[in-house]
């Protein structure tokens, strides 16, 4: 398997999945002292942080830096997988690297396919990765053939590390116990592997949006009311402690749920998502992970956005009259997160939106960043 990106996702899940399936894992990253230990060692270890700990010793891995190009299409052309965790900031960076590696596999071996499973958390991951590897690809490469798209659903969390706890193993990576990995399964233009903790879907549409509308919607509603109730708590298991904080976060999901069911009645029953969401709460709630108030709600741009966790289903549960009114007071609460990371330092992102926040008040930000109409939401 070609990996891009050797970061906590990939390293934690994706890489140690597939590795401790028989795969080789050849990590491409931009971070020269990863991929120098990778090379070095061959092998690196995850740490799940649950009740008891847990390590795991990933083996058959090494690492290209993302400058090699011809090395890196080489080891595209001769791969039986290919798999994408780099965050959406860095996705354009690796599409010249993904279609020259496709367009040696093509002149190479013309008729052998390569599935590309995309593991980022974005909506019409498929579409986009379509539109933009086509921009690099030869007129008249037959991409509906050669490359599958497999979107997915990353529900892996992982705590920030501190510098303290990578200074003796660069590579170490902390990790929660949940290693189940949902893709497209219709997607696979090549049989889906036989790697343990894959989860293939025939809807993957609608398991995107439950990462989305559930996921991602309770950890920032926990965050947002965390900070509300108590603007000097750490960690988000303090946050939920609080009945009243546990509460609106539960009520905020199952208002997501609700809109779930409607846009996909087929594919989730109330019972399946409530207990998904009883699931989620005590996986927030896990102390070992050491997850921050502040990693969960910041970035506020792009988690008020109107196609992220809040506003989406907030719109979806206009449009079909549902019940919403703890998902809007999660984010106007969000107006209010003001938090900073453990060297006392605000997101870079947040600090923009705080300055556009009070040159130009609450309306211009509903209106301007969360693409909400003037009196198109109400609580």
């Amino acid at each position: 398997m070609v990996l891009f990106g050797a970061g906590k996702i990939g390293r934690s899940f994706i890489g140690q999945l597939f590795s401790r399936s028989g795969f080789e894992i050849v990590f491409v990253d931009v971070y020269r002292p990863v991929i120098e230990a990778l090379n070095h060692y061959g092998k690196y270890k995850v740490v799940i942080k649950d009740r008891q700990e847990e390590e795991i010793i990933v083996h058959n891995v090494r690492g290209i830096h993302a400058s090699e190009k011809e090395i890196i299409a080489a080891e595209i052309a001769g791969a039986s997988i290919c798999a994408v965790s780099v965050g959406q900031q860095g996705l354009p960076s690796i599409i010249p690297l993904l279609a020259a590696g496709l367009d040696l596999r093509y002149r190479n071996c013309p008729n052998i396919p390569l599935d590309i499973i995309i593991a980022e958390n974005m909506r019409n991951a498929d579409t986009w990765f379509r539109e933009n590897l086509g921009k690099h690809l030869p007129p008249g490469y037959p991409f509906n053939k050669l490359v599958g798209l497999v979107e997915t659903s990353i529900g892996k969390m992982v705590p920030i590390m501190t510098a303290e706890d990578t200074k003796n193993d660069p590579l170490l990576v902390f990790a929660e116990a949940y290693n189940t990995l949902i893709l497209d399964k219709r997607a696979f233009k090549n049989p889906v592997p036989d790697v343990k903790g894959l989860a293939p879907k025939d809807n993957m549409k609608a398991w995107v949006d439950r990462k989305l509308f559930i996921h991602n919607l309770g950890h920032a509603a926990a965050a947002y009311y965390s900070y509300d109730a108590d603007p000097d708590l750490v960690y988000l298991y303090e946050g939920l402690a609080i009945p009243v904080v546990y509460k609106k976060t539960r009520l905020a999901m199952e208002q997501s749920a609700l809109v779930l069911m409607v846009l996909y009645p087929d594919e989730f029953t109330e019972k399946d998502l409530n207990d998904h969401i009883s699931d989620l709460l005590q996986r927030f709630q896990n102390k070992a992970l050491g997850d921050t108030i502040h990693r969960v709600g910041c970035d506020l741009p792009r988690k008020l956005s109107p196609s992220d966790r809040l506003v989406t289903p907030i719109k979806y549960a206009i449009q079909h009259k549902l019940p919403y009114n703890y998902i809007a007071q999660a984010l106007l609460l969000a107006l209010k997160f003001n938090t900073t990371d453990h060297e006392g330092k605000m997101h870079p992102e947040d600090i923009r939106f705080h300055k556009l926040l009070e040159e130009n008040g609450r309306e211009w930000v509903l209106r301007n960043i969360c693409g909400l109409k003037r009196g198109e939401m109400s609580i």
